[in-house]
């Protein structure tokens, strides 16, 4: 099962809403991209907690192999 690009976002949004967010689909498949989240509560989190806080964002998409989502490469940091 597939999710859209904008699925992504709308999830991350909700949990980052002043973000800055892209999403690039990787395959064309709905299964593989790649987000870039910048948002200033990750200032003072190493790249593992800002990681998680995005996961978790997710809400459950990329559990197990019925998710929605099976790959998500992932990059976050706080503003310049």
């Amino acid at each position: 099962m597939a999710i859209q690009a904008h699925e992504i976002e709308t999830l991350i949004r909700t949990a980052f809403p002043g973000a800055k967010v892209t999403i690039t689909d990787l395959a064309g498949d709905g299964n593989h991209y790649a987000a870039e989240v910048i948002d200033e509560s990750f200032r003072g989190q190493n790249r593992v907690q800002q990681q998680r806080a995005v996961y978790a964002a997710l809400k459950g998409k990329m559990d197990g192999a019925q998710g929605e989502l099976h790959a998500l490469a992932l990059t976050t940091k706080a503003p310049d």
